[in-house]
C-alpha cells in the first residue's frame, strides 16, 4: 500500500510570505502605538538599560 503526499508548494510560499508580512506589520503596529523609540530590550539593549 503506498502512502501519497500531495502538497501545493506555491500556497505554502505564499503563506510563508503572508506570516513574515503579518509578524513585521504587528512589530511596526506596536511601535507606534507605544509612541516611544524603545519598546523593549530587542529593540535596543543598551538604550533600555539607559533609560
Amino acid at each position: 500500500m503506498a502512502v501519497n503526499v500531495n502538497t501545493n508548494v506555491s500556497a505554502m510560499t505564499a503563506q510563508r510570505y503572508l506570516n513574515n508580512a503579518n509578524s513585521a506589520q504587528q512589530t511596526s503596529m506596536e511601535r507606534l502605538a507605544s509612541g516611544s523609540k524603545i519598546n523593549s530590550a530587542k529593540d535596543d539593549a543598551a538604550g533600555l538599560q539607559i533609560s
